[in-house]
């Protein structure tokens, strides 16, 4: 029993709400039973994801690999943010890079120190890696604070320019981004190599597939979270009304949970192995690609697919939240360890921030 209950096996058994999600968008059932079914039908699918990425990674080399992962680690979230994009609906793609942030900083490291922690008293890492990462963080928050303090500056002038600074503002993040991969996939790679040992590989379980076994599973996975999220982004305005929650809310907290699931079971993962290495690139550097990599390609994406242009201005509160969550984040990881306590604070902040968007008028 107890060797069934892994997360894998768990996530598994959530693949049978992708045939009931479908059969429900095709019995045009309630909104409510779509958004739901679809949910916890993108939570294994991501884990597939994330899976097939793993084992495509280990074929290829460390090179490429690394920009698989950094490709696909958010794979799940960008599909949605790019159907919510089409859709027009900004408010939404826009509180699902917030979301994504704040849950990757504290619910996913959070949940990873708590758990590890119960198990081993300290847990350490490279604090010089964790520290690149939460400055590149800053960096983010940056980029997200100026487009925002310029258009209460500018507001009610005409021509003030906000969306060609918001586009601006993308490429600098996306070059950065680049930069980033080169440093640490090249030139400082040695600072990110910290327990990648057998245990890691075995605990993600990256041996045995084929090249073409894993590029299939990834792309079978690819089209059918690109269906799933059709499903629920169709769904999210009348869900988010009968909930009697806001549209930022259903971005912010669910759709962001959602989409990283699998990166969550992984984090956690390794942290019981202690591995706290692993956890702490996947919870930060997957913050960064969010806010370096897939901010700036929806804005980009949006002169293409969008009904128009989309800026990075985000909302006061969610440019706070995520000033807040980097700055917890930097005070916690720069000693190089971590303990249970530590992760607690973690999830506080992170609740407290998920009741405040949840009361956050509309």
């Amino acid at each position: 029993m107890k060797k069934f209950l892994t997360p894998e096996n768990i996530l598994n058994v959530l693949l049978i709400f992708v045939p009931i999600a479908i059969v429900l968008e095709l019995m045009h059932a309630s909104a409510t039973l779509i958004f739901i079914a679809s949910c916890l039908a993108i939570i294994p699918l991501a884990g597939v994801m994330g899976k097939a990425t793993e084992h495509l990674a280990e074929k290829v080399g460390e090179g490429i690999g690394g920009l698989l992962n950094a490709t696909f680690g958010n794979a799940a979230e960008l599909i949605i943010a790019i159907v919510a994009l089409r859709a027009g609906l900004y408010d939404v793609v826009k509180a699902s890079i917030t979301g994504s942030i704040i849950g990757n900083i504290l619910l996913v490291f959070g949940l990873s120190a708590v758990l590890g922690g119960v198990k081993y008293s300290t847990q350490k890492f490279n604090k010089t890696a964790a520290s690149m990462g939460t400055t590149m963080l800053t960096l983010a928050v940056i980029g997200l604070v100026i487009p925002a303090l310029f258009h209460f500056v500018v507001e009610g002038k005409p021509n003030a320019g906000e969306q060609e600074l918001s586009l601006e503002i993308a490429v600098i993040l996306m070059l950065t981004y680049i930069l980033s991969l080169f440093f640490t996939l090249k030139t400082h790679k040695h600072l990110y190599a910290g327990g990648h040992g057998d245990d890691a590989d075995d605990a993600i379980g990256t041996e045995g597939w084929s090249i073409r076994k894993a590029t299939t599973v990834l792309l079978v996975a690819t089209a059918f979270v690109a269906v799933m999220s059709e499903f629920l982004v169709g769904a999210v305005q009348a869900t988010a009304k009968t909930w009697g929650m806001t549209e930022v809310f259903v971005g912010v907290i669910l759709v962001a949970i959602i989409g990283n699931a699998a990166e969550h079971s992984t984090a956690i993962l390794m942290a019981l192995k202690n591995k706290m290495d692993i956890a702490v690139n996947i919870a930060v550097g997957s913050s960064i690609q969010i806010a370096l990599f897939v901010a700036p390609l929806l804005v980009f994406l949006s002169y293409v697919i969008g009904p128009q242009p989309m800026d990075l201005i985000f909302t006061s509160f969610e440019v706070v939240a995520i000033a807040l969550s980097v700055f917890i984040i930097t005070t916690v990881s720069q000693d190089g360890e971590s303990n249970w306590m530590e992760g607690v604070q973690l999830l506080a902040v992170y609740a407290i921030l998920a009741l405040a968007f949840f009361f956050l008028p509309a």
